[in-house]
């Protein structure tokens, strides 16, 4: 029985039209690297400081795009597939996009963990989870990416992929 359905954000229920091969070349200045591969672990080992201007740097992509989010209908349909039941989101991306996207697109989650808690999938959909008091086991997570069936096989919880 599924309990909570947690969501990514980007590829799952919008499409962010971010130039991701400029903004990688944004985060090889700030970090002084030429290979950032794989993403998450690479800015997970920088020092705080870089991190933060990791962080603002992805952030001025995201809002700068802001206007030109469109909405993924098959995730969206399974978002409201779920209605009353409790809801997670779990993004790399930043507060700030996701503050614009809930509004923007009418959509609500009981928990919300982002970039700026943990960077790892794994350990947001445990976060996620837990604040939403479900076993893992009859938790629901919709993703789009391999990485996000990887971790949700982690975890030990249920995944439906979104194309």
């Amino acid at each position: 029985m599924i309990e909570a359905v947690v969501f990514d954000l980007d590829g799952t229920l919008v499409n962010l039209p971010i130039d991701y091969e400029l903004l990688f070349g944004e985060f090889k200045k700030i970090m002084k690297r030429s290979e950032l591969r794989p993403l998450v672990e690479t800015i997970s080992m920088t020092d705080e400081a870089t991190r933060d201007n990791v962080f603002k740097a992805w952030e001025k992509a995201e809002l700068a795009v802001s206007g030109r989010i469109a909405s993924n209908e098959t995730g969206l349909g399974i978002y409201r597939e779920h209605k009353g039941k409790r809801k997670g989101l779990v993004t790399l991306q930043g507060r700030a996009i996701v503050k614009l996207i809930l509004r923007d697109f009418d959509l609500d989650f009981d928990f919300i963990v982002t970039r700026e808690d943990t960077l790892s999938r794994v350990d947001q959909i445990l976060k996620a989870a837990r604040k939403l008091g479900a076993d893992k086991r009859n938790v629901l997570f919709v993703g789009n990416t391999e990485g996000d069936a990887a971790a949700a096989r982690q975890v030990g919880c249920k995944f439906l992929r979104v194309k």
